[in-house]
């Protein structure tokens, strides 16, 4: 069995592109792959309840709007070529936790993969605001968790920990961008590589030829 953590963000375009060509990776390989997806927030800081445009958030960072339309036409080409049809037009800004905490409540139900599958299409294609209570709940129906389960948990502190928990663990590793791949602690596969590098760590990863902290 292969173990493969996954550094990554909701909102992170790049990020879902990466998770697709781990997916097709592990589909072509020869034995047991066991995914966890992990917490990482592009901006933590990003105030809740406070929800912009991409072209908003990227000009208080000095980026113009034709600069950010180049951007969003190259990957969503990219994105089209491992068949995830992008609409960034409609992509708006939230604060990520509570979709992460989500996301491990999903986890906790056995349906983590599905939640996380779900809050990227949600973020990169429907132009949900996934810091609204609301939307979390339906998203989280879609896999089928009970709504007032999903509204109790995002009215406590559950789920808090195991977010900051992953995020510090990213600093341990080494994350300074995600996506952030690691194969049973021993390799490291930063950024939406292309489809070979993931079987190449998947080999790899099986061998154990790669020392620890490689």
């Amino acid at each position: 069995m292969v173990k493969v953590e996954v550094w990554s963000d909701v909102a992170c375009p790049w990020c879902y592109i990466g998770k697709k060509r781990l997916q097709d990776a592990i589909a072509e390989f020869d034995g047991p792959v066991e995914v966890q997806w992990r917490s990482y927030q592009l901006d933590p800081t990003h105030p809740k309840g406070e929800v912009m445009t991409q072209p908003e958030m990227f000009a208080k960072r000095g980026i113009a709007a034709d600069q950010v339309a180049q951007m969003n036409e190259r990957v969503t080409g990219i994105a089209a070529e491992v068949g995830l049809d992008y609409d960034l037009g409609s992509y708006l800004v939230s604060n990520t936790k509570d979709a992460h905490r989500l996301s491990h409540f999903a986890d906790s139900r056995g349906v983590g993969d599905q939640m996380h599958e779900r809050l990227f299409q949600a973020q990169m294609m429907e132009g949900k605001i996934l810091d609204d209570a609301d939307v979390l709940v339906g998203l989280g129906e879609d896999v089928g968790i009970p709504a007032e389960d999903t509204r109790a948990m995002l009215a406590s502190d559950e789920f808090v920990s195991a977010v900051d928990a992953d995020i510090a663990d990213a600093q341990m590793v080494g994350v300074q961008g995600v996506p952030f791949f690691v194969f049973d602690r021993k390799y490291a596969v930063s950024g939406a590589q292309p489809k070979e590098m993931f079987t190449q760590a998947l080999e790899t990863a099986r061998s154990g030829d790669v020392p620890a902290g490689q």
